[in-house]
């Protein structure tokens, strides 16, 4: 069975998209159409260009995750950087071209210069990617044609509309990182070099401007969670997949296999709406009487 995938962004909790894919394939469906936001770019990208559910886990599994945001000087204003995350994005995606992934794919970013949401879906992967992850104020913006590119999840936290331009008729399947509204969660864990002593990072943490930081991330935070319910109702993926992983910070040092199991998890509580999504006569329905696409 036929289906488009949509991923959310979210940080550390994105490495759930792989038990979500993982499950999916057991169950027999076929993701012919991906796009992704912030993490779900990273993973999305990467399993169009071929890597399975289980390569995916193992590499990702292997990364030593204090190293991949250090900063370099070439890189414009942000906090932390994209130095050991480009390598690693290097070392999977080579200078590999949306043009020559396995599978139609597309991530969202947001033009910081004219406040619309970009699609990336041709040219250098990795670039692409580097947009789509660059949290404003965390990561510097990303520089693309005219384009200065942050985040997509300001715009487009979960990209349904997205994947479903890609494939009209198939049924969409949108994985959301975020909590319900209501719910707490810890937003953001910096994390410093491990070679500064203890006593230091607390202090670190206790300077106001830090402080200051953090209210400002919960409170952008706040919206973001709204507008991820509100695109959810107005984009309708047929099918919402929602891994219990809100207790996991954006930036928190994970155990990679325990968050890939939350995905599968989510994606076995789905499977029933996923099912009624798939049945001969919403196939049908969609075929002949596809969702008005927004321009």
């Amino acid at each position: 069975m036929d289906i488009a995938l949509a991923l959310g962004g979210g940080g550390s909790r994105g490495y759930s998209h792989i038990g979500v894919l993982r499950r999916l394939e057991q169950e027999g469906y076929r993701v012919r159409v991906v796009a992704g936001t912030s993490a779900g770019g990273i993973v999305g990208t990467l399993y169009a260009a071929g890597y399975t559910p289980d390569e995916l886990e193992a590499r990702l599994a292997k990364l030593d995750q204090t190293k991949l945001f250090g900063r370099s000087s070439r890189e414009g204003p942000s906090i932390l950087g994209f130095g050991g995350a480009t390598r690693v994005l290097e070392e999977l995606l080579g200078d590999l071209t949306f043009e020559k992934l396995k599978l139609p794919c597309a991530v969202v970013a947001v033009d910081i210069k004219s406040a619309r949401e970009v699609i990336l879906h041709e040219g250098c992967v990795v670039d692409a990617v580097l947009a789509t992850c660059a949290v404003p104020a965390l990561f510097p913006p990303q520089q693309i044609g005219e384009h200065q590119l942050v985040d997509g999840a300001a715009l487009d936290p979960v990209p349904v509309s997205v994947a479903r331009s890609l494939a009209p008729s198939l049924a969409t399947v949108a994985v959301v990182l975020t909590p319900l509204l209501g719910k707490e969660r810890n937003l953001l864990s910096l994390r410093f070099p491990s070679r500064i002593p203890a006593p230091i990072v607390e202090r670190l943490f206790r300077l106001r401007l830090a402080q200051a930081l953090n209210i400002y991330l919960q409170a952008t935070d706040a919206g973001a969670r709204m507008l991820t319910e509100l695109r959810l109702k107005l984009d309708a993926p047929d099918v919402i997949v929602r891994p219990d992983v809100e207790g996991i910070g954006l930036l928190d040092r994970v155990d990679v296999h325990n968050v890939v199991r939350l995905g599968e998890e989510a994606m076995d509580a789905a499977l029933p709406d996923l099912k009624r999504a798939t049945t001969w006569s919403n196939r049908l329905r969609r075929k002949y009487f596809p969702p008005r696409l927004e321009k």
